[in-house]
């Protein structure tokens, strides 16, 4: 039996490496829409072989703003958000098929396991992404964009969690570090150097100690240097910025 209350929201550019699982996880629903951006591999060609699969293009416009409008296609009002990389499993969607969709003002928290390089990390998420788009949406954030959770909601954490496959080869971390530094820094100044320096070191300590990714082995020490890495350029395109306001 589809799921035929909810609409699977995707964006997407250039996601031909894991469009095709993400896709396949998604056939209990009866409508994904899938909204690219600029996209010249082939993603298109490969999600144009899911009947229920609704193409539709425009230009990316920050993270939030563009899931947003991504959403504007769905022809139901409950949503399930998801990035291209993010695989759901049959016991996820069992669950949600079980969801009763009464209350709008009810928002659905899940579960998200990340995996680098192939392998499960300690560092996991709990996030917003099933919501009724009458009641609430994304926040307009260029990057780190979350659902916005309206005072006198009700936020719910389903049991099952996600497969997000993050980083599935060593170029992308650097491809990721160079877009999402872009986004978290434009229009942005930070004029302490100490900062990007504490900052970096933190999210390395955060990652590999506090979140327990030192049990990892190599793949936890390789997770924390790529986390300080993108602390580190975010933030010292802040710092740079800020030096060129002084000029």
């Amino acid at each position: 039996m589809l799921i035929s209350d909810i609409t699977v929201v995707i964006m997407a550019k250039n996601a031909e490496e894991t469009i095709d699982e993400c896709l396949c996880a998604l056939k209990a629903f009866d409508e994904v829409i899938l909204y690219l951006n600029n996209s010249s591999d082939n993603t298109e060609k490969l999600a144009s072989d899911y009947h229920n699969v609704k193409i539709f293009k425009g230009d990316f416009l920050g993270f939030g703003e563009t899931k947003n409008k991504a959403a504007t296609y769905s022809q139901h009002d409950w949503l399930l958000s998801l990035d291209s990389d993010e695989i759901l499993n049959d016991t996820l969607i069992k669950e949600i098929k079980q969801l009763e969709l009464k209350r709008v003002e009810r928002v659905y928290q899940l579960k998200r396991d990340n995996y680098f390089l192939g392998h499960k990390t300690q560092s996991k998420d709990i996030i917003a992404r099933i919501y009724n788009k009458t009641y609430t949406h994304f926040n307009d954030n260029k990057v780190h964009e979350k659902v916005v959770i309206p005072k006198g909601s009700e936020v719910v954490t389903l049991q099952h969690s996600f497969k997000h496959l993050n980083i599935i080869n060593i170029n992308q971390t650097l491809t990721k570090i160079i877009k999402y530094t872009d986004l978290g820094s434009k229009d942005k100044k930070m004029c302490f150097f100490s900062v990007v320096i504490a900052k970096s070191l933190f999210g390395f300590f955060k990652t590999y100690i506090i979140q327990g990714n030192i049990i990892q082995g190599w793949v936890g020490f390789a997770l924390a240097i790529n986390t300080a890495n993108k602390r580190y350029y975010k933030y010292i395109k802040q710092f740079i910025n800020c030096q060129k306001k002084g000029e």
